[in-house]
């Protein structure tokens, strides 16, 4: 849960306590909770974790949201995310500003569709499109230059 609180948050402080906040909702709310198969408590208490580290960014700025219609189609390369590591990715996830990495892990990581994602962060469908595009357009970026750095076979 720790790293679910880190993939919104980048300072490790933040994430300490977007983990007790939540598990404090998760005590205070165990009676509301419905056992509906073998991971729907974790499910639960995920979710908690993830609206409580979206209600710390929240509270620490306001999320800055700007709509760049030219790069709303852009895919996301599968054989560019299947090079590197998954640790590495994270570290390229964490330098992407706050409004790009919050929509980024709510859709590719925690699979919210853009009209979740809207509600959840108070913004428009297309504005979610727009930042996610623009995710995968720096991230895109960012792995380049680091596979550009360590040589890639054939060069």
């Amino acid at each position: 849960m720790f790293r679910i609180c880190m993939r919104y948050v980048s300072q490790h402080a933040d994430a300490e306590d977007c983990l007790m906040l939540g598990f404090m909702k998760v005590f205070q709310n165990i009676s509301k909770f419905n056992y509906t198969g073998d991971h729907s408590l974790f499910i639960w208490i995920r979710k908690i974790i993830v609206n409580e580290s979206l209600m710390l960014i929240r509270q620490k700025q306001n999320l800055m949201f700007v709509v760049d219609d030219q790069s709303m189609d852009v895919p996301m390369q599968a054989e560019i995310i299947n090079a590197i590591e998954a640790e590495e990715l994270n570290y390229h996830i964490m330098k992407l500003p706050t409004g790009y990495r919050t929509v980024f892990n709510l859709n590719v990581i925690e699979g919210y569709d853009h009209k979740e994602i809207a509600s959840l962060l108070n913004i428009s469908e297309v504005t979610s499109r727009t930042q996610l595009a623009k995710a995968k357009s720096k991230l895109r970026v960012m792995i380049s230059q680091t596979t550009k750095s360590y040589g890639e076979p054939g060069e």
